[in-house]
């Protein structure tokens, strides 16, 4: 896969990084950067597709910074939403975060397995069933169900916080779930049945949010789908190419520039192989 933690891409971001790892944006906000300040999880989720990992440095600051934050020795910023459990949400997505980068964090591995113990209520029948979430969230967090909007199964946070944590069953059953519904934020329609058009900004948001389910063992016997699809939209020579469109500045481009269509075919390449090996490699 191309390393593009060299690049343009990665250097701009990290120019903007401040002293304590966050990015001058705020925290949340997820929408295509444009030309306001970068949130940190903006930051974070282009690095992450730029290749950058808990060893580089960056990322490590940043996450020691989350986890001070998940720890309550200070707040990540003033930012507060009404109409959901705020005081819930905020945790969830700093653990998610900081589990993307470093599974094995202590804090946010305590508090996603918290998270498990409800999610795997919550997909007991095999679907997703609101009223048995709700009421595990209740027992679990002692939070009453006292707000507009409850905190309810959030699949791009629980998506990136629960790898590891839980069974099989509620894997499949939670995997099943996100092909039906999509992922706020990134792909915001059912990731199956594909994209009607192959070369497009949709692929590429599909792809992103395919990419949330790798981390999860039961996910592959479902995503079989995905890789035909992929391989029917093959060039001749084997690769791939989503078209000029699909630079949205999140998962693409990962080389400097695309004015060299082999370049950008080379990026579209890399990005579907490293799928395709999760969905197809028996190991």
């Amino acid at each position: 896969m191309t390393d593009a933690r060299n690049g343009r891409w990665a250097r701009e971001i990290l120019a903007q990084q401040q002293p304590d790892g966050l990015w001058p944006g705020g925290f949340h906000g997820l929408a295509l950067p444009g030309k306001e300040p970068l949130t940190t999880e903006q930051a974070l989720r282009r690095l992450h597709a730029l290749g950058f990992t808990r060893d580089d440095a960056p990322i490590r600051r940043c996450v020691e910074t989350l986890v001070s934050c998940l720890r309550g020795e200070r707040k990540v910023d003033a930012y507060w939403e009404r109409g959901i459990d705020w005081a819930m949400f905020e945790p969830l997505m700093l653990a998610a975060w900081i589990r993307r980068f470093d599974p094995g964090q202590p804090d946010a591995l305590a508090f996603a397995r918290r998270w498990a113990k409800v999610t795997e209520s919550g997909f007991a029948s095999g679907a997703y069933d609101e009223a048995a979430w709700s009421a595990a969230y209740e027992a679990e967090f002692h939070r009453a169900d006292r707000h507009p909007r409850p905190l309810g199964f959030a699949a791009l946070y629980h998506a990136m916080l629960l790898p590891g944590l839980l069974s099989p069953d509620a894997e499949r059953a939670m995997v099943r779930h996100v092909l039906a519904t999509g992922v706020y934020y990134v792909h915001e329609r059912p990731l199956m049945p594909p994209p009607a058009a192959f070369a497009s900004r949709e692929t590429a948001r599909w792809l992103s949010a395919l990419s949330l389910l790798t981390s999860y063992p039961a996910a592959r016997e479902q995503l079989g789908f995905a890789a035909a699809w992929l391989r029917l939209n093959a060039r001749p020579d084997g690769t791939w190419d989503l078209g000029p469109g699909a630079a949205d500045r999140t998962l693409f481009p990962r080389s400097d520039s695309w004015r060299s269509e082999a370049i950008r075919r080379k990026d579209c390449t890399d990005c579907i192989n490293a799928f395709l090996l999760y969905v197809e490699d028996p190991a």
